[in-house]
């Protein structure tokens, strides 16, 4: 992830975020996960074509109704910047993933590929990396890694989305020891977030699947620890359960959301040669982020009241 000094005065996440301050954003960053969501529904291993047309299939479709747009640049940042198909803020991915063809991301680092001053002047306004979190030997790798992606990104003149994901560290279900998950959020929170990326990006604690007053006190327990404006991810969370989660943590103190899944998930396998994802995606996705942004207009904390 190249770099170079700018002079440019910093931007602020006014660039991502809607008129009432909060964020509504869509994430079409996924990779290989895309590919292995495909295969669920096709029952093929599809190309790196198919993986491209959707990810501008939804773009077009839904992005101008986000106040953010991510995207990887294998799959799509290229096109959907030439073509001007975001009106809001255009993020660009700059994590390297490492996962075997049918299994979860497992580490990350930076893509050295990835050049920040050629990505903002192609449109972006923002960069973002994805940091596995664990409690093992690397944690101060990790740690130093994003501390990196930070600094480049102010250099650069772009905002920086670090999105912290917290998982066990290897072998501790072999040793017997529990995996609790809000504390490790909370903990990968901590660390990751005093760093001062522009926006921290959070799981949802519990995966959603509480009672919404359960939600809130996690989430405030959250928000305590982490000093910057944040929104939380879909993954991990039901995507009928979504809503509710994006609600109690807006009105815990989170500033919105950045989610994939949630949105256009269960329209994965349609033909993208054909007329009908556009379709699909007008009728299902676009109303969901739509409700989406009702619910951070109405209870997000404003970015910049944090």
């Amino acid at each position: 992830m190249a770099t170079s000094e700018t002079t440019t005065p910093a931007p602020t996440l006014d660039l991502l975020a809607r008129p009432s301050g909060g964020f509504a954003m869509v994430a079409m960053d996924q990779r290989e996960s895309l590919r292995q969501m495909f295969a669920a529904a096709t029952g093929e291993r599809v190309s790196d074509g198919t993986l491209t047309a959707f990810k501008l299939a939804v773009a077009r479709e839904v992005g101008p109704h986000a106040s953010g747009f991510l995207i990887d640049q294998d799959y799509g940042f290229s096109r959907v910047a030439a073509e001007r198909l975001i009106p809001g803020g255009l993020i660009v991915a700059v994590d390297s993933l490492q996962q075997t063809p049918d299994g979860p991301v497992e580490d990350t680092s930076i893509d050295e590929r990835v050049h920040l001053a050629a990505a903002r002047r192609a449109g972006a306004v923002a960069a973002k990396l994805l940091l596995i979190w664990r409690d093992d030997e690397h944690r101060q790798r990790r740690l130093d890694i994003a501390a990196e992606f930070v600094r480049r990104c102010a250099a650069a003149g772009l905002l920086s989305v670090l999105e912290g994901v917290a998982k066990p560290p290897a072998g501790h279900t072999a040793s017997g020891a529990v995996f609790d998950g809000p504390a490790a959020i909370r903990e990968a929170a901590a660390e990751l977030a005093g760093l001062r990326p522009s926006l921290y990006k959070a799981q949802v604690p519990l995966g959603g699947a509480a009672p919404e007053e359960r939600l809130i006190e996690e989430c405030a327990r959250l928000d305590e620890v982490i000093p910057v404006p944040w929104v939380v991810l879909s993954q991990g969370v039901e995507r009928d359960d979504f809503p509710a989660a994006v609600r109690a943590a807006c009105r815990a103190g989170a500033s919105g959301m950045l989610a994939g899944r949630a949105i256009w998930s269960d329209l994965v396998g349609i033909d993208v040669s054909s007329h009908d994802l556009a379709a699909a995606l007008r009728a299902r996705a676009v109303p969901r982020l739509q409700r989406l942004a009702e619910i951070v207009d109405e209870h997000a904390r404003p970015w910049n009241a944090r």
